[in-house]
């Protein structure tokens, strides 16, 4: 098994930046053998998306939308996936949920909240 947790959710104005954490814990084997780590969204009303994801210790991936604004990131001493943001917009706002991937598997974090206003 393994748990995720997110933080550094919160409110932002426009053209500012975030970073949000993610500590994984859990079975040691299993952490070691996932497949990939990365980061989702969700706003009410629509599908979860694809933000940005690692495989490996570097091949990354990212949405067209957040591509050259938000990087992600990976401590895999601690144990710790990061997404820098920046350059936030108003579109940006949403829930945003940790992933971890292992073959079939899908773990998934609680989720923080990002609010871009002004």
């Amino acid at each position: 098994q393994v748990q995720l947790a997110e933080s550094g959710g919160g409110l932002v104005q426009p053209g500012g930046f975030l970073t949000l954490s993610c500590q994984v814990a859990g079975n040691v084997d299993e952490i070691s053998m996932l497949d990939s780590l990365g980061w989702y969204r969700q706003v009410p009303g629509k599908q979860r998306e694809l933000v940005a994801t690692v495989f490996g210790p570097r091949m990354k991936k990212y949405a067209d939308s957040v591509q050259g604004r938000f990087t992600i990131s990976r401590d895999t001493d601690e144990n710790l996936l990061y997404l820098r943001m920046n350059g936030l917009t108003v579109e940006d706002t949403a829930v945003y949920y940790c992933n971890c991937h292992r073959r079939t598997t899908d773990y998934w974090g609680q989720g923080t909240q990002v609010t871009v206003s002004s």
